[in-house]
């Protein structure tokens, strides 16, 4: 890789990274002037008013560093017109709060011009139950799902001061690795993407962290959760090239990348379906609330959760050689033992809180 295209890698970091950093005590006096506070409910877990619109430093830093130093062909343009449109459902949802219906409109938009637009989609299984290829129709369909489930996974798990970021920055951290080094004339510029969103997301983490002066809100998670499902999305594609280090096992590892964000979502989902209730109402079921319940604090279950997510990252990494079938049975496997870990844990607890009540 050329030293030119390194230093203009590493002065998009730091200009994102100034520019949420410089951006966020602006947005906190603003926040509490105006009274655009994140008011404590049943569901949270922070106990005094604060600013949600930290999302807005994490956009100004992106948005700014990716259009002054990064090439903007195969999609990165698209993706950009994505997260303004994300930007502002999030905003207009963190000042008077919007019904699902109207984010998911906004979600629709913002995956319509990237799959549209710029063509960017899942092409091909890569082998997984012997398919190849896709048919076009399924292609966007398929894509359109992994958009909508990857952007609402992260906007789920925001709910620990750094959790989200957290998360982003690892997972963002992992895709920018490879396509910094495999990416090739096709796939390089995301390497800007994944570093103007990890400088970015540490400008604002210096204030999210326990005890946050400020939250991401949706317009930050809504933003970050699309950026990292495009990221994703061509990280999968660029296995199909040649040269590349997992070949026809991106899919799997890309899985294992995603691993906390997914299986919280898919946990959460499937256990308010069990319950009757809507999968979007809200509850403390969520992966974070459960450990914290074992009486982990705020900072230490951000830091396991990341570990977590860390290992299962080098786990796939590792284990590319078992193939695509075997490395997802394992994933889902690990995710039920875990989800059966919690479920017995958890009720062990509430018989001791009865018992001492």
């Amino acid at each position: 890789m050329n030293h030119t295209f390194t230093i203009y890698l590493a002065l998009a970091a730091l200009w994102a990274l100034l520019i949420a950093m410089f951006a966020v005590p602006s947005i906190v006096f603003i926040a509490h002037l105006k009274n655009l506070l994140d008011t404590p409910n049943g569901r949270t877990v922070h106990q005094s008013l604060t600013p949600r619109l930290g999302g807005v430093a994490i956009f100004a830093g992106f948005m700014s560093a990716l259009t002054i130093f990064a090439p903007l062909g195969n999609g990165v343009q698209q993706l950009l017109a994505g997260c303004i449109i994300l930007f502002f459902v999030g905003l207009k949802d963190d000042m008077v709060t919007i019904s699902v219906m109207k984010k998911f409109i906004g979600q629709l938009l913002a995956t319509g011009v990237v799959m549209i637009m710029a063509d960017v989609r899942i092409t091909s299984f890569q082998g997984i139950l012997g398919i190849e290829t896709l048919p076009m129709g399924f292609s966007y369909g398929f894509t359109f799902v992994v958009i909508v489930g990857i952007t609402n996974a992260i906007n789920l798990i925001d709910g620990l001061d750094g959790l989200a970021g957290t998360m982003v920055l690892i997972i963002s951290g992992t895709f920018g690795y490879y396509f910094y080094r495999y990416g090739g004339a096709m796939f390089s510029n995301y390497a800007f993407v994944a570093v103007c969103l990890i400088g970015g997301m540490l400008g604002f983490l210096r204030y999210n962290f326990h005890k946050a002066s400020i939250f991401m809100g949706d317009t930050g998670s809504l933003v970050c959760g699309f950026i990292v499902s495009i990221l994703a999305i061509q990280f999968i594609e660029m296995g199909n090239g040649t040269g590349q280090p997992f070949g026809n096992m991106a899919p799997a590892v890309t899985l294992g990348i995603l691993f906390v964000p997914l299986f919280d979502t898919l946990r959460v989902f499937t256990l308010r379906a069990l319950a009757g209730k809507s999968p979007f109402s809200p509850d403390k079921n969520h992966i974070h609330h459960r450990i914290m319940a074992l009486g982990f604090s705020q900072i230490s279950t951000v830091l396991l959760l990341g570990l977590l997510n860390a290992v299962v990252i080098l786990f796939v990494i590792s284990f590319t050689g078992l193939g695509n079938l075997a490395l997802i049975g394992a994933l889902i496997a690990f995710g039920v033992l875990l989800s059966v870990f919690l479920g017995v844990y958890q009720s062990r607890v509430a018989r001791r809180q009865v018992a001492s009540s």
